[in-house]
């Protein structure tokens, strides 16, 4: 087990989950449901599989395309959909 790269991961998703809105969906099936064990699980496994899809992709894309550009079309990505979300909250900002 690489731990540096199992530490790299976990830190990295618990800060780009903590307050998005899986975390605030989860609120809302408990609050609603009142079965928090159920919606741990639930959503629990819903994460493994996405998190599992994502590392298969990756395997696969890996082979096929040299990890420099697939941070390069990342980091692109992540600009465009920055860029995207001013965008967005400026237009509702002006029109509200």
């Amino acid at each position: 087990m690489d731990w540096r790269t199992f530490l790299a991961a976990f830190s990295t998703l618990f800060l780009a989950e903590m307050g998005d809105k899986t975390q605030l969906a989860v609120f809302s099936l408990t609050a609603q449901s009142r079965a928090p064990l159920a919606v741990f699980l639930g959503a629990s496994a819903a994460l493994v599989t996405v998190t599992l899809i994502g590392v298969l992709f990756g395997g696969v894309v890996t082979d096929l395309v040299p990890p420099r550009y697939l941070r390069l079309g990342a980091g692109i990505l992540f600009l465009v959909l920055g860029l995207y979300t001013i965008w967005e909250a400026l237009g509702k900002a002006a029109a509200g």
